[in-house]
């Protein structure tokens, strides 16, 4: 797998600190708050593995699954829900947890969802924010990392569902995915 990559973007190391420190952040906002942690499955289910763990207040945790990529590398603009909550969000504090936000589509789709069912606050804590490709006018409330517009892979981000078991961000080489 290591040769499908042009380059290492984010070494292990520099995403556990700064997973960390966002975890450290969240623990102080929202200190006696009780939030709900939304994973946006499957790329941000290793990162959302991390950060719970460095999350210090009292939290529960539920998972989705909503896109708009499928197995290609360019989004389609249409979002798919194909998996739903478990847990009533109805005046509740939500953090969506997004492995990247790039055109921003899932995100625009997902935070007026949880609006129209009644959740009384919902930031957004994305690994990566690639505003280059940003089609909506939106912008994650906690950042990991802003990369510059390139296909990455690795820390639960995928191409066809390859790459995700990489401890680091890599750039994918462009021949794999054209």
């Amino acid at each position: 797998m290591r040769s499908d990559i042009q380059e290492i973007l984010l070494d292990e190391e520099a995403i556990e600190k700064r997973v960390s420190q966002l975890g450290a952040k969240i623990s102080e906002d929202y200190f006696g708050k009780h939030p709900i942690l939304i994973g946006i499955l499957k790329g941000s289910a290793v990162f959302m593995a991390d950060l719970i763990r460095k999350i210090t207040i009292p939290i529960e945790i539920d998972f989705l699954k909503a896109s708009s990529y499928g197995s290609a590398a360019q989004s389609s603009g249409v979002v798919k829900l194909e998996e739903d909550l478990s847990i009533d969000v109805k005046g509740r504090n939500i953090i969506l947890v997004e492995d990247i936000v790039d055109t921003g589509n899932t995100l625009k789709y997902l935070l007026g969802r949880f609006e129209s069912l009644g959740a009384t606050e919902v930031k957004v804590c994305s690994l990566l924010n690639k505003p280059a490709r940003r089609e909506q006018i939106l912008s994650p409330d906690y950042i990991g990392f802003e990369i510059p517009n390139a296909f990455v892979v690795g820390y639960g981000l995928d191409y066809a569902q390859k790459y995700r078991n990489l401890p680091y961000i890599g750039i994918l080489k462009e021949e794999i995915y054209q």
